[in-house]
């Protein structure tokens, strides 16, 4: 199953905090007119004049080298998935993709608390060496002064259960979300959150934290804007009051700063993959904060040069995750983007842009760290918390 065919039919609130918008999928009924000559004669389908942008799917030409990579070159632990499946049959099928194309181990992030997480706990608690399952936070009255000690109660409630980890919390600058647990306007420095952010510092609790969303989200909705393929689905330029990406990368270090015996795991490159030099300022000044890399492929893709020099130059920071379904063509893309010198390939059905995609050709020491070793260092330090 693919991310986003998920998020639109699944019903697990929070994995996306985006405002899709229906007009991207909505059907344009053509007949000719002034404004749209031709329509008649190409049936409302092949005319130049009116193929929409959504349905704009190139096809390569370039006679160039072609690579399939069917099995990760090292093992792989994916720090960023979700419960995708519906049924035990598909947990197995998941499992079985995993072996195909080796995936060590998957962190499962629920973005849930109470009944939710147990139910979700239990289906992937069956596979203990496989799936790692992380609970959400239950932010139920954060606008009352009493607001801290029912949240930390449940956290270590999860954590007896199993719950190693917290995540996807999000922020995308309304404010923090977990699931279907949000707030207006508390964000993640808020210090309404300081309780909640210790514990899980004491416990040896890694926070998994989206904030923002990619630059394109955020331009206006013209013919300037690079991304809007996929901008105008998650657009967030028309919301009002939405502390902006750049604010919201601010955020994001006052939190490290405040909690610096706590573990926080940026999602999809903090979302500066338009800027991987800040990304890498940021890491550089907070020890305490790793990024995952998922579902930020495409983004990152178009300028192989400067990620593989960023990934090269931040070896030890960066994780592997996904984000995106489990899907055996689904990881086999993000191997062909990290390990391969691939030029000029379409993925638009995956990723929703409409721009040519470059492999990295990360090095082995490299790919090494990325899809395990990180992550390995990161999930064994916890034996070591409090």
């Amino acid at each position: 199953m693919k991310r986003r065919s998920f998020l639109r039919t699944a019903g697990v609130s929070g994995l996306s905090l985006g405002i899709p918008s229906a007009l991207v999928h909505a059907v344009r009924q053509d007949s000719p007119t002034k404004e749209n000559p031709g329509s008649k004669q190409a049936s409302g389908a092949d005319s130049p004049e009116i193929i929409l942008l959504k349905d704009y799917r190139p096809q390569s030409l370039y006679k160039i080298p072609v690579t399939q990579v069917a099995k990760a070159k090292f093992s792989i632990i994916d720090m960023h998935s979700h419960p995708w499946t519906e049924n035990d049959e598909q947990v197995a099928e998941w499992v079985r993709n995993m072996d195909e194309v080796g995936v060590e181990k998957t962190i499962i992030l629920t973005m849930t608390a109470g009944t939710k997480f147990d139910n979700i706990y239990r289906t992937y608690s069956k596979y203990p060496d496989r799936f790692e399952v992380w609970c959400g936070l239950d932010l139920t009255g954060y606008d009352q002064p009493s607001f801290g000690p029912a949240a930390v109660e449940e956290l270590e409630r999860c954590h007896r259960l199993g719950a190693r980890g917290v995540g996807e919390l999000h922020d995308k600058g309304r404010g923090l979300a977990s699931g279907e647990s949000k707030t207006v306007g508390m964000h993640p420095d808020d210090a309404r959150m300081d309780s909640v952010f210790e514990k899980c510092g004491e416990l040896g609790m890694p926070v998994s934290l989206h904030v923002a969303d990619p630059i394109w989200m955020y331009q206006k909705m013209d013919k300037t804007n690079d991304g809007l393929m996929n901008a105008y689905e998650w657009r967030l330029d028309n919301q009002p009051d939405i502390v902006g990406l750049s604010g919201m990368i601010d955020i994001l270090e006052r939190t490290l700063t405040r909690h610096p015996r706590t573990m926080f795991i940026a999602c999809h490159f903090a979302n500066l993959d338009y800027d991987l030099a800040r990304l890498g300022e940021v890491l550089d000044r907070h020890p305490n904060l790793y990024a995952d890399i998922s579902a930020r492929y495409a983004e990152t893709a178009p300028i192989p040069r400067f990620a593989s020099q960023f990934y090269a130059s931040h070896a030890d920071r960066l994780v592997y995750g996904t984000d995106m379904g489990f899907d055996v063509p689904m990881y086999r893309v993000t191997f062909r983007i990290l390990e391969t010198r691939d030029e000029h390939f379409y993925e638009i059905d995956q990723f929703d842009y409409h721009w040519a995609l470059n492999g990295f050709d990360l090095s082995d020491s490299v790919l090494k760290r990325v899809y395990h070793d990180n992550a390995a260092k990161l999930l064994a330090s916890r034996s070591h918390a409090g």
